[in-house]
């Protein structure tokens, strides 16, 4: 079994474009991406007792406007937002996951 893998990407207007290696083609909002930050500090963390508790994340009019994509190995996405927001690993699946809600 083939591993899921992007073969090609691109921003069009207000969209990321993702091709997968089985044939599978999305497209994700930018400001939807950009509220599914996986990172803990747009989604939290446990603190001691396992509670988390979301940070309040205030997005500017920049905060949606991708700057660049960086593969991290061949299984996710790294961000690169133009308000300097660079935190958040998306995984492949994460991703398709969250095509599945849009």
């Amino acid at each position: 079994m083939k591993s899921l893998a992007i073969e090609t990407m691109a921003v069009i207007g207000e969209e990321l474009c993702l091709n997968f290696n089985d044939g599978v083609e999305i497209y994700l909002p930018l400001p939807l991406l950009r509220r599914a930050c996986p990172c803990a500090a747009c989604q939290g963390e446990p603190d001691a007792m396992g509670r988390v508790v979301r940070p309040k994340v205030e997005l500017k009019e920049n905060s949606t406007h991708l700057h660049q994509i960086t593969p991290v190995g061949s299984y996710a996405l790294q961000l690169f937002w133009q308000d300097g927001h660079s935190t958040g690993i998306y995984s492949l699946p994460y991703m398709r996951e969250l095509f599945s809600h849009v």
